[in-house]
């Protein structure tokens, strides 16, 4: 189930990339875990003839160590390239993009695929490694989004301003999938398969799939990912979001997408706006956090407004911060989770982010909070306390 660090590793992995028409941003965070177990790909144009209009993103959540979730953030793509596009050929001399079901087929294909190489690894085999990983990503075509997942990692996208899709996690207490766990033997305890895993399908985790007499899809824990094809709606797609159970253990959908929409309103920046993400997050997650967003031409757009509105809300949130410190205190001076509580029932406090709340705007409480504090972490009062304080969200 994973251990924890007295403190959270804070330091984030940042990237972005245009082309295709799209932008993407994405973040990872380790947080409170012992080791950083997610990995991510991002492929703008596929290494195929013919499909450089073709992108792919993805973000793995390993567990019981990270060797799964890398392999497959470098390998995965090829598979499902290998299975998917050897159904196109050519035509004259162009190459033949393949159909709408050959796609989703080869996707489901090189699932089943690179996990039945992995197997072949000494280390997983022999169970040295018993690492185990979620994977969740899209496909995109000029005219098509092709969505997959496996496990309990999430895909969402934001269409016509609304949540319009998601992604469905598996988790053993599903009727489906508990169903295949009991007819291969096994049993779902405390919500678990076995009473350990808390997913039901996954790529490697091969202590879960040695039943006899079952195919790869049979098992305990199954490889096969769940996919899901749609037609683009280039006037009305807003953006995609791929995020770790990590992140969706704390926001749902509609509060991330309302929070992405808003920062997106304040900001072009895409590593800047899934890092905003991040500080928002100090309402309880322990996971490592990996989140991919993915810009589509009508995302939403900066606006003059948005933006006068954020900056007095800072300027807000700095004059109070300051305020407090100023004033003489008789237990002495508080320490930042006492700010912040005593700033979340502040009843003249201007809008907040949607979805993100006053958490959302830790960075800038934080900041003005470090340069007032006489007494620093060197003197014992450490502002990661706040990580582990569920009253900010």
């Amino acid at each position: 189930m994973g251990a924890f660090l007295d403190k959270p590793k804070t330091e984030k992995h940042n990237s972005r990339g245009e082309g295709n028409n799209l932008r993407y941003g994405l973040s990872s965070m380790q947080g409170w875990r012992v080791e950083m177990e997610d990995a991510h790909t991002a492929v703008l144009g596929l290494p195929t003839p013919g499909m450089t209009d073709w992108s792919f993103f993805a973000v793995y959540d390993g567990h019981a160590g990270s060797r799964v979730a890398n392999y497959c953030s470098k390998h995965l793509l090829e598979h499902i390239i290998s299975a998917s596009f050897g159904a196109g050929g050519t035509q004259g001399s162009q190459a033949v993009p393949p159909t709408v079901e050959a796609v989703k087929s080869g996707i489901r294909t090189g699932f089943l695929r690179i996990d039945e190489h992995m197997r072949s690894f000494s280390d997983l085999r022999n169970g040295m490694d018993r690492s185990g990983s979620t994977a969740v990503g899209i496909l995109l075509s000029p005219d098509h989004f092709f969505f997959f997942n496996c496990g309990d990692s999430r895909a969402v996208l934001y269409r016509n301003s609304q949540v319009c899709f998601s992604t469905l996690d598996h988790k053993p207490c599903n009727p489906r999938e508990r169903e295949r766990i009991q007819n291969a033997g096994g049993s779902v305890m405390i919500q678990r398969v076995n009473g350990s895993l808390a997913v039901s399908r996954a790529l490697g985790d091969y202590d879960y799939k040695c039943v006899d007499g079952k195919g790869p899809t049979e098992q305990l824990v199954s490889p096969e990912p769940s996919v899901f094809e749609m037609v683009r709606a280039p006037e009305q797609d807003q953006f995609v979001v791929l995020a770790c159970d990590g992140i969706w253990d704390v926001m749902s959908n509609e509060e991330l997408c309302e929070f992405v929409k808003s920062r997106l309103e304040v900001s072009d920046d895409l590593e800047r706006v899934c890092t905003d993400l991040f500080w928002s997050m100090t309402s309880g997650s322990r996971d490592n956090m990996s989140i991919v967003l993915v810009c589509l031409p009508s995302a939403p757009k900066v606006s003059e407004e948005a933006v006068r509105k954020d900056a007095e809300l800072n300027k807000y949130l700095e004059s109070r911060v300051e305020e407090m410190l100023s004033r003489p205190e008789e237990v002495g001076f508080p320490d930042l989770v006492t700010v912040m509580r005593n700033l979340s029932t502040d009843g003249g406090m201007p809008t907040l982010p949607p979805g993100g709340g006053l958490a959302s705007k830790r960075n800038v409480i934080e900041a003005v909070y470090n340069r007032l504090n006489p007494y620093k972490e060197e003197d014992g009062v450490s502002t990661s306390d706040l990580h582990s304080h569920k009253s900010f969200a």
